[in-house]
């Protein structure tokens, strides 16, 4: 192997899917080569994560007419090969090392990726968050006393709902690598959309328990699936910022469903119902109209955008479909390993199971909201305590969600900037604990609007969750893994829910001083999480580096030829932290 081969193979070593510092390896592979070709010269040399969320004219200062297309493996012909998508990879037909784009293409390509993609899969988020969360909206107008259930009861409710929604991740997301995100998503919407509206004839506790098992089940999996479906589209850095948009559309909901349920709550008393019976009824029927309409705009592959309902010249044009598979291959090659319909077999299962890499991020996902989602989950009924009205409570809501969507947002364009997962996760963990320890110290005679103050920043608290779903697809570093990961860490959330659901107990109202408690206790526990994750990703990462860095020429290019290790576990591989 040349030298210039040598530098790829190392410069890709450390630059798979990871733009955290691209600019050294970018210019390690430019300008690093003895003899460089011209084709492997005319690549970008512009940092491409340096393009944020509203920079939709490009990294700064660039020429949208310059060559965006970034450093490859795909750049050298002997290395290539170890990378090259499977001949059933659905986009192979538009795979060509050698297509060279613009920033101005690849600009305007995001823009209609954003548009046609990430619009409507946030729109179906957000329809998700509607019938998931009403719930709380429902409990401020009299729904447990109107069903003659206790707050016990509502626990058990939310149990059983998350324990359903935690089963099913899996299995959900191993029937969408089957059948396709495009196909199964759709077809999630459509049946709990049915079950959530039903709840308008709901008798008691049995027929609320019934309904929170099969609105889990049909909802358990979603995020997963969507997460696979974005990955299809987008790159890694991209991926980050596009799942903080995903829970933008969740908050943005959440706002809309504030001013929904108003609205929908003072419909009291019509046909003799209940204001919260409307409340299931109406927005279930919002949300089996996006379901229904997510048949047409959800796509198979970048390249099968054309149908019936999307016209028969589709959605991209030839050029961009080009741009569209071979920019994403060029970040991840990992992405071609698998048709996007091709399922798993057990052992693949069993594998992805078993990868320990992936276990701290899955620790974060049970404890990283523990000391924020009891207070979240239980807002409209401690609003109702401290004296607000119904339609007060409503709209009480509103502040700490605009508060945490920007808050989100930010922290997310920090972690896409700066890295540093673990070190962002902890400042979140600092932002909740000094909140509790006020909410701790609170009595009887503290003044409600000082509780509701300390609950509303509380609740606004810069939540790393989207980077850490993006986090555990990077970490994956294959499809097989990626597609049982992301659901797995969603389970871990879930039950993070569940223990939740039972810190504040009825004999300890209302003040939940043990449930505060223990609280701050979780809040404390989970730095020492991100901390002992961040000390294991290092250390992972040098362990490596003391392997790779030694070995010569001939020896990476061996071992690049015959490995067996898949995913993470390749030596060329180095995990974000």
């Amino acid at each position: 192997m040349s030298f210039d081969q040598e530098k790829a193979v190392s410069i890709k070593a450390n630059s798979i899917g990871d733009s955290d510092s691209f600019s050294e390896k970018r210019d390690s592979v430019v300008n690093g080569l003895s003899s460089p070709s011209q084709d492997t010269l005319n690549l970008a040399t512009t940092k491409p994560r340096k393009f944020y969320f509203w920079q939709y004219n490009g990294p700064s200062g660039i020429d949208l007419d310059a060559i965006a297309t970034q450093p490859s493996v795909f750049d050298d012909e002997v290395l290539r090969k170890h990378y090259e998508p499977c001949a059933e990879y659905e986009n192979l037909h538009r795979f060509d090392p050698s297509v060279r784009w613009t920033w101005r293409e690849e600009i305007t390509l995001l823009r209609k990726l954003d548009w046609k993609i990430m619009f409507f899969v946030g729109l179906m988020f957000g329809a998700l968050q509607l019938d998931r969360g009403n719930i709380s909206q429902a409990n401020a107008d009299n729904f447990l006393t109107n069903l003659k259930m206790t707050t016990n009861d509502f626990n058990n409710g939310n149990t059983i709902f998350t324990v359903s929604f935690l089963l099913a991740e899996l299995p959900s997301q191993l029937i969408s690598k089957k059948l396709g995100p495009d196909r199964w998503v759709p077809t999630q919407m459509v049946l709990w959309s049915i079950v959530a509206l039903s709840q308008f004839w709901l008798t008691g506790r049995g027929s609320f328990f019934a309904t929170r098992c099969l609105l889990g089940v049909l909802q358990g999996g979603f995020i997963a699936d969507c997460t696979l479906y974005l990955s299809y589209f987008y790159t890694g850095a991209e991926l980050t910022v596009r799942l903080s948009y995903f829970w933008a559309a969740d908050v943005l909901a959440n706002i809309i469903a504030a001013f929904l349920g108003f609205g929908i709550l003072h419909m009291r008393g019509v046909q003799g119902r209940a204001g919260w019976r409307w409340l299931f009824l109406i927005e279930g029927i919002l949300t089996l109209l996006v379901g229904l309409a997510a048949y047409g705009f959800m796509l198979p592959a970048p390249t099968k955008s054309k149908s019936f309902l999307r016209g028969q010249k589709g959605w991209f044009t030839e050029r961009e479909e080009y741009i569209l598979v071979n920019r994403i291959l060029r970040d991840d090659p990992s992405k071609g390993d698998m048709h996007n319909r091709q399922p798993l077999n057990l052992r693949n299962l069993w594998d992805a199971l078993c990868d320990y890499d992936i276990w701290p991020i899955y620790l974060i996902g049970l404890t990283f909201a523990m000391s924020t989602s009891t207070i979240g989950t239980y807002l409209s009924l401690t609003l109702r305590q401290l004296g607000f009205t119904t339609f007060q409570t409503t709209l009480m809501g509103l502040p700490q969600t605009v508060l945490g969507l920007i808050m989100m947002m930010v922290v997310n364009y920090s972690i896409q900037r700066y890295g540093q997962r673990c070190f962002h996760g902890i400042l979140a963990e600092l932002w909740s604990i000094p909140n509790l320890i006020a909410l701790r110290t609170f009595g009887t005679h503290t003044n409600r609007w000082s509780k509701y103050a300390v609950t509303t920043i509380l609740l606004g608290h810069p939540t790393p969750h989207a980077a850490q779903v993006a986090w555990t697809s990077r970490n994956s570093n294959s499809v097989r893994t990626r597609t049982v990961s992301s659901a797995v860490y969603n389970m871990w959330c879930q039950l993070s829910s569940i223990i939740c659901n039972y810190i504040y107990r009825k004999d300890d109202a209302p003040l939940y001083k043990r449930g505060n408690t223990d609280l701050i206790a979780l809040g404390c526990m989970s730095i020492a999480v991100y901390a002992l994750a961040k000390v294991y990703y290092v250390y992972r990462n040098k362990k490596r580096d003391a392997i790779w860095n030694v070995m010569t020429t001939e020896e990476k290019n061996h071992y690049l030829t015959t490995t067996t290790d898949k995913g993470n576990k390749r030596l060329d591989f180095r995990f974000a932290s």
